[in-house]
């Protein structure tokens, strides 16, 4: 089981109120005088194990996702999940379609800029994978001289874009973007792309018993965290999932979801 320490998780949880700090039409349902409703429409990563993820009959599965159905059992809410695409999920959740994203979201100074994130409950690193008879190294990822294949709007597509496209290190046409790290996992199995950037847990997850291998990790400029986003004047939403996850962490059935996701 992979452990993740309590330091970078405090680092994390630093970070984020230094930002907030700094300064850095929905569902209608009714609510229970608090400001808060009586049911919750979730917005999910439709694929991505194991925190989210959509199973072969439809129904929403992951750590994240069981989390919150705990969280709503313990509440006595009604939640639903809904698959987003991930480069257009805060726009949902800006627009009102959803009233919070509750699925691996990194929180980063650029998305603070547009919603208010939760205080951070997960802490991952950038994992690189090449497949099995690949002879590229790291070293080869930070000169720019491959073709890498990231999904589109996560962490991993923003630090190719900035550290190595930016830069001049990689013509931009090296950058392949993908709506999820499954199809640029395909396109390496296939040999369109050399390399494939994403989260560590969720990569390695993706790519067991395929003839692939894990050769490093980037580190990014900031520890990366995972928090729960929420519209910006939905205060009383925040401070209410604050709490929860709190609570969460504190209960015995936290250890058991790291321990039946394998985290």
């Amino acid at each position: 089981m992979k452990m993740h320490g309590i330091l970078p998780l405090l680092a994390c949880i630093i970070a984020v109120l230094a930002v907030a700090g700094a300064g850095c039409t929905g569902t209608v349902d009714q609510t229970d005088g608090t400001g808060l409703k009586d049911s919750y429409i979730v917005g999910i990563d439709d694929n991505y194990m194991p925190f989210s993820y959509i199973d072969k009959d439809g129904k929403a599965q992951g750590f994240d996702v069981d989390s919150m159905r705990w969280i709503a059992d313990k509440n006595d809410i009604k939640v639903t999940f809904q698959g987003v695409d991930w480069d257009s999920i805060i726009p949902a959740l800006q627009a009102g379609k959803i009233d919070m994203v509750y699925a691996g979201m990194s929180i980063t100074p650029l998305r603070q800029e547009q919603v208010n994130f939760s205080n951070p409950y997960w802490t991952v690193v950038q994992d690189v994978a090449v497949r099995e008879d690949s002879d590229i190294t790291m070293d080869d990822i930070h000169a720019g001289k491959v073709v890498l294949g990231a999904q589109r709007g996560c962490t991993g597509a923003l630090w190719i874009e900035e550290a190595l496209v930016d830069t001049g290190l990689m013509p931009a046409e090296n950058l392949k973007l993908y709506r999820d790290t499954p199809l640029a996992v395909n396109d390496l199995k296939a040999g369109r792309v050399d390399a494939v950037m994403y989260d560590d847990v969720s990569l390695k997850d993706i790519i067991e018993g395929l003839p692939m291998k894990i050769i490093g990790s980037v580190e990014t400029q900031e520890q990366e965290c995972f928090g729960v986003a929420i519209r910006k004047e939905d205060t009383e939403l925040l401070e209410f999932m604050n709490e929860a996850i709190a609570e969460l962490r504190a209960d015995p059935y936290w250890e058991e979801l790291k321990e039946k996701y394998n985290l």
